[in-house]
């Protein structure tokens, strides 16, 4: 199993998954240019993709759909189309090689998700855009090889912005996004001995730094006494190419 992080933030979100003779595509946001290019230089043929994931439908994440007009789009009841499978928390669902599981997030926009790929003896989990972990989707992010996983702000970072105070408050309750230090502190307990990677997602702009966000992570793991030899770690850009997972 692989993956490739085209886009990862508040201006843009899109990561292809490639697993046996499997290719999906989990968020569609961004734009049509920027996509294209990634696509391009990447050499991989988005309309050849066997599905669309979607975790919800704020404007980052959906904004090129009709570039996978002939795709299969599997979303939560909020996306409509004919092409669309409606999927529900804790659905099991194959897509050729690749076992899918949606998992419940908890957001300002309804019937967020987050998934579990697995491939043979690969596992990856991917979720952005929540404000906590729910505790009866811990056991299903146990243990993965590979974990894309949102560490948007810090706190006291976000604090100190323009924004409006409304906004700050949007982004640190429970139905806004995790924060470097609550990352951090899941990822340290639900990484295992399979765990290779973890990259980082949907760092804030303002909000945050992704060298701050590596940092927190680091040290919550050392202090876990988790060997840092073993495992990658990465905080990936708004607008850079990341590519992770096996490389077979």
């Amino acid at each position: 199993m692989k993956f490739a992080l085209l886009a990862s933030g508040s201006k843009g979100n899109c990561c292809i998954v490639k697993a046996g003779n499997t290719q999906l595509v989990i968020d569609c946001g961004s734009t049509k240019r920027y996509l294209s290019g990634c696509f391009d230089q990447l050499h991989v043929d988005h309309m050849q993709s066997d599905g669309l994931l979607i975790t919800h439908t704020h404007t980052d994440h959906v904004s090129q759909l009709k570039m996978f007009y002939d795709v299969p789009v599997y979303a939560p009841e909020s996306v409509q189309g004919n092409r669309v499978t409606t999927i529900m928390p804790y659905q099991h669902f194959q897509v050729r090689d690749i076992d899918v599981t949606v998992l419940p997030m908890s957001h300002d926009c309804e019937h967020t998700v987050g998934y579990v790929l697995k491939c043979q003896d690969k596992k990856m989990v991917y979720i952005t855009d929540t404000g906590y972990i729910k505790e009866e989707v811990k056991p299903y992010i146990q243990n993965a090889d590979y974990y894309v996983f949102e560490s948007n702000h810090d706190i006291e970072m976000l604090m100190q912005t323009r924004r409006p105070v409304y906004v700050k408050q949007r982004i640190i309750n429970d139905y806004g996004h995790l924060c470097n230090e609550d990352s951090a502190y899941i990822l340290s307990n639900c990484i295992g001995d399979r765990t290779r990677e973890i990259v980082l997602a949907h760092i804030s702009q303002e909000g945050n730094t992704r060298e701050l966000a590596l940092q927190t992570l680091k040290q919550t793991l050392v202090k876990k006494q988790v060997s840092l030899d073993r495992m990658k770690l990465y905080a990936a850009d708004q607008f850079s190419i990341y590519i992770g997972g096996g490389k077979e």
